[in-house]
């Protein structure tokens, strides 16, 4: 199934959050989000296919000291050159022979910019996924059937999408307890009035949450504080938690002894992960491994961070862990790899959905897209909470959010549209029938094209 690249074309949005998001070493307020837009050419009929993420930075390199600027700059730099490269490789007069072997060579590509693996990858995703949309599109076949069809080339000793079960039509939102997140009124020190919760005892009131993550600060005392508070707010109901511990150990033995005093004082019983408690730069080390494996009744850990490259899950795997995280950001081949070949193993393994301030009209929908498909039971939901729904895209835009998915998004708790969980679920059916998330080629008329887009737009 050959196909044939145009051209592609870049968008951003200038994002600003309700109320600083605290994750790890950044504190994030304003935020550029980028739109791909590619043209191709396959089977004889020609189609537009679009990506969309954020560029948050201190994520894919925690570097502290680096401004963010610098990291914006590169993020998009990277990307960029992506695109460069599959226009190269699959432009006018050298169509690509498959999806595959046209993922594989970007991927493999990037990967030889000797970069952080996650920053590279991110740049063969946004490509990837705009990729993969224009050709559902062109093929008119959902995402869920076309990775189930010989479509995209994939090996079935690479991926046997057959192991996957069913693709969900609703996930669980498992809503994210950042550092600085009020949990009570009484904890608001910067009241956001614009008609949407602020403080977790709002949140979980208004939609029925009953999954969580919670970020630990490093000290038990107030990790124990926190987690008490919440098992507090919910006030006997049933619910479920997972742990983010942000990278914050480099010794097994240090991360071990944190967890010991936590498990003498707060109640694990209903955890369900702790994600990335290490470094990436020890996570996967043959002595983290050792020392992992040689701990009897460890906690249940799942990388997040570490998940750089196709060989991390297996290798996570073998160390100790149970499992990894899916971001599209990580890469959707890349993610259904992982996923496919932990449907094939024996024993108990996790893919967990995890996202970083995940946000429509396109970005949110695809990565939901991708999670039911894979079969994701509850998938970490920042955007919906950080950002006044889509209130900051223009109206063409949210009009035809509304239009084509109003089982994922609604209007009426404020005048935009917003996501509705309802009784802590999202509906994902559409996005399930449609092309790949979004049942709609989005109009970028009102975005700001890259050439003319500059960072100091933000602030």
């Amino acid at each position: 199934m050959t196909f044939e690249l145009h051209r592609i074309e870049y968008h951003i949005a200038n994002l600003r959050t309700r109320f600083p998001f605290k994750y790890g070493i950044a504190s994030l307020e304003v935020v550029p989000h980028l739109f791909v837009r590619v043209e191709l050419t396959a089977s004889g009929d020609r189609a537009f296919g679009t990506a969309a993420d954020s560029l948050a930075p201190k994520w894919f390199t925690k570097v502290a000291e680096r401004p963010f600027q610098e990291e914006i700059e590169e993020i998009i730099e990277v990307i960029t050159r992506a695109g460069d490269r599959a226009l190269e490789r699959s432009g006018a007069g050298s169509p690509a022979s498959d999806f595959y072997s046209f993922w594989r060579a970007l991927y493999e590509a990037g990967r030889a910019e000797n970069l952080p693996p996650l920053l590279t990858s991110f740049g063969s995703s946004m490509i990837e996924r705009a990729v993969i949309d224009a050709l559902c599109r062109v093929w008119n076949t959902p995402f869920a059937e076309l990775v189930r069809s010989d479509r995209l080339g994939i090996p079935t000793d690479v991926a046997d999408p057959s192991r996957l079960p069913a693709p969900r039509r609703s996930v669980i939102a498992r809503h994210t307890v950042g550092l600085g997140d009020p949990l009570t009124p009484a904890d608001i020190t910067e009241p956001v009035d614009d008609g949407l919760p602020h403080s977790l005892d709002q949140c979980i009131a208004a939609y029925g949450l009953s999954h969580f993550k919670l970020k630990l600060c490093g000290t038990v005392e107030r990790d124990v504080d926190r987690m008490s508070t919440i098992a507090g707010l919910l006030d006997g109901r049933d619910f479920a938690f997972t742990l983010d511990g942000n990278e914050q150990y480099r010794e097994v033995a240090a991360f071990r002894e944190m967890w010991a005093s936590l498990a003498e004082s707060a109640d694990l019983s209903r955890l369900c992960f702790v994600e990335q408690p290490f470094h990436r730069d020890v996570a996967l080390s043959d002595e983290t491994g050792r020392e992992l494996r040689a701990w009897a009744g460890r906690p249940p850990m799942i990388i997040d961070e570490s998940d750089g490259e196709l060989e991390s899950a297996a290798q996570a795997l073998a160390r100790g862990y149970i499992g990894t995280s899916h971001k599209n950001c990580k890469g959707v081949i890349k993610g259904l790899i992982n996923a496919c070949a932990f449907a094939a193993r024996s024993e108990p393994t996790v893919m967990s959905g995890e996202d970083l301030v995940n946000v429509g009209p396109v970005a949110l929908l695809q990565d939901l897209a991708v999670a039911a498909t894979l079969g994701v039971e509850h998938v970490e939901r920042n955007g919906h909470h950080y950002f006044r729904g889509l209130g900051q895209f223009p109206d063409a835009l949210q009009a035809q959010v509304m239009r084509h998915h109003d089982d994922l998004y609604e209007r009426g708790r404020i005048d935009v549209p917003t996501v509705a969980i309802r009784d802590g679920r999202v509906s994902v059916g559409s996005l399930i029938d449609a092309p790949f998330g979004c049942n709609f080629v989005p109009e970028l008329a009102g975005l700001v094209p890259l050439a003319d887009w500059r960072y100091e737009m933000l602030v």
